[in-house]
C-alpha cells in the first residue's frame, strides 16, 4: 500500500540532512477522562477555547463545564465521556500543531483506541471534527442505550494469552453473551460479555493462572453481539457523512491494518461498535515498519503504559501530550 510520504529534513549546521524521526500518533478511548481535563490548555490558547465552544454550539449543552467541573459520574458515562475525551484529544492535537511540533518527525502512522478512532480519522483529513463529534455524540448515546437495556460489563485479564483466553471464553460463554472484546497488549485482553456469563469466565482465568483479574469500572459489554443495536442505529449516520482518503497512514481497530479506502473505513468504523478492537495487532503492525516512538495526545496516558510494559523487548520511545506542561517540556 502506498502513502505519500510526510517526513520532513533536519539540515544539521555542516549542511547534511537527516531524516526525521518516524513516529506513530495515537489517540485514547474511553475511561482515559478525568474531571479538569483540557482546563488549562483552554486558558493558555484562545483557539482552544474556540474549539470547545463550536463543541457547546453542535452538542447542544456545556461539554466545557463538564471537562473542567464534572461531576465525575456524569463525566464518566457512556453518552458523555465520549464526546468529552474527543473535544480534549483534538484540542491537544491542535496544540501541537500550533507549537508546530507535528513539523519535526515523520507522521508514519495514526490510530486511535476505539473512540479514539475518531480522533484519528480528524487527524487524517478523513473527517472534519464537526461531523466526528456529531457521529461519537450518536456513538456514545446509542452505546448507552445497549447498556441500559440488558445488565452486562468487561474483565480485564492479564497475564495470559490470547488464545488461552479465547479457550476460556468458548468454555464458559454457555447459553449467554462473552467475547474478546479488546485486544490491548499481548498479554492483556478485555473480555466483555452478560451479567450470567462473566463470573464464571472470571473464575475459570483466575485457575488458569492469571495475573489478575478485573472487573472494569464501564456502563456495559462494548465490542460485542450486545452492541449490535447501537451499531445499526449508528449506520446512518456514518453513512451519510463525507469521509475522505486518508492524508496520513491509518490504521483500523477492526483489522488491526493500514486501510486508506474511505468506503472500507466506514464499513469499519460500523463494525467497530460490536466487534473486537485490535489495538494490540495494530501495535504490532506498526512495530514491524521499523517505528519505535510514539506520542499520545490527550488525556492520559493508558496507551503509553500498554507499550512499556506490552512491548518492552522494542525499547519503544513514548510521549505523552495532554496539558500545557506536556507541551512545555518539548
Amino acid at each position: 500500500m502506498l502513502f505519500a510520504s510526510f517526513g520532513v529534513l533536519v539540515f544539521e549546521a555542516t549542511g547534511g540532512e537527516v531524516m526525521a524521526a518516524r513516529v506513530a500518533v495515537l489517540f485514547p478511548g474511553q475511561g482515559a477522562q478525568k474531571v479538569g481535563m483540557g482546563k488549562d490548555l483552554y486558558e493558555e490558547y484562545g483557539f482552544v477555547r474556540r474549539i470547545y465552544e463550536q463543541a457547546n454550539d453542535v452538542l447542544g449543552f456545556d461539554i466545557t463545564r463538564l471537562c473542567f467541573e464534572g461531576p465525575l459520574e456524569e463525566l464518566t458515562r457512556t453518552d458523555r465521556s465520549q464526546v468529552a475525551i474527543l473535544v480534549t484529544s483534538y484540542a491537544a492535537l491542535e496544540v501541537a500543531r500550533h507549537k508546530r511540533l507535528l513539523e519535526t518527525v515523520d507522521v508514519a502512522a495514526t490510530c486511535g483506541l476505539s473512540l479514539g478512532e475518531y480522533t484519528a480519522l480528524v487527524f487524517a483529513n478523513v473527517l472534519t471534527f464537526e461531523d466526528a463529534l456529531r457521529i461519537v455524540e450518536r456513538r456514545g448515546a446509542f452505546m448507552q442505550q445497549a447498556c441500559d437495556a440488558q445488565p452486562s460489563g468487561m474483565v480485564s485479564v492479564i497475564g495470559l494469552d490470547f488464545a488461552t483466553v479465547e479457550r476460556l471464553v468458548e468454555k464458559t460463554r454457555g447459553e449467554g453473551v462473552l467475547v474478546a472484546a479488546n485486544y490491548n497488549s499481548p498479554k492483556q485482553l478485555a473480555v466483555s460479555g452478560d451479567a450470567e456469563a462473566l463470573p464464571r469466565f472470571e473464575v475459570a482465568a483466575k485457575h488458569a493462572g492469571a495475573k489478575r483479574v478485573i472487573r472494569l469500572r464501564v456502563a456495559g459489554a462494548f465490542h460485542s453481539p450486545l452492541m449490535s443495536p447501537a451499531a445499526r442505529k449508528l449506520a446512518p449516520f456514518i453513512n451519510n457523512t463525507t469521509f475522505s482518503k486518508p492524508q496520513l497512514p491509518f490504521l483500523s481497530n477492526v483489522t488491526g491494518d493500514f486501510c486508506d479506502d474511505p468506503h472500507t473505513i466506514k464499513e469499519n468504523l460500523k463494525k467497530q461498535v460490536d466487534h473486537p478492537i485490535k489495538w494490540a495487532q495494530s501495535i504490532q503492525k506498526i512495530l514491524d515498519t521499523g517505528i519505535r516512538e510514539f506520542w499520545e495526545v490527550g488525556p492520559g496516558t493508558v496507551l503509553s503504559g500498554l507499550l512499556r510494559r506490552g512491548w518492552a523487548d522494542y525499547e519503544v520511545k513514548t510521549r505523552n501530550f495532554c496539558d500545557v506542561s506536556s507541551f512545555a517540556q518539548s
